[in-house]
């Protein structure tokens, strides 16, 4: 595919699982490797002792703007079904 129109570094969406509790976070952000490490590491103090964190699933984006509105578009379903319907299609 071109990459025409996109940023040397693109912005991710992403859907995080917890393993011990099963939950989902979805969030964006521009280093998708560091993000998980990130959370992983216990820094974010609201998904603090909830992990270990699992990358399910990505969408890749050109701008911080189409990840933010994807972001907000996902966090609005409210639905677990709907994100395990982008697992299965990410597979």
């Amino acid at each position: 595919g071109s990459t025409k129109g996109f940023s040397v570094m693109p912005f991710f969406v992403h859907v995080l699982q917890s393993q011990s509790t099963g939950r989902y976070y979805v969030g964006q952000t521009k280093n998708l490797d560091g993000r998980v490490a990130y959370h992983n590491a216990n820094y974010s103090r609201a998904l603090k002792n909830r992990g270990p964190w699992t990358l399910v699933h990505f969408e890749k984006y050109a701008t911080r703007s189409e990840a933010m509105r994807r972001e907000n578009y996902i966090k609005r379903q409210k639905d677990r079904r709907f994100i395990d319907g982008l697992r299965s299609a990410s597979r």
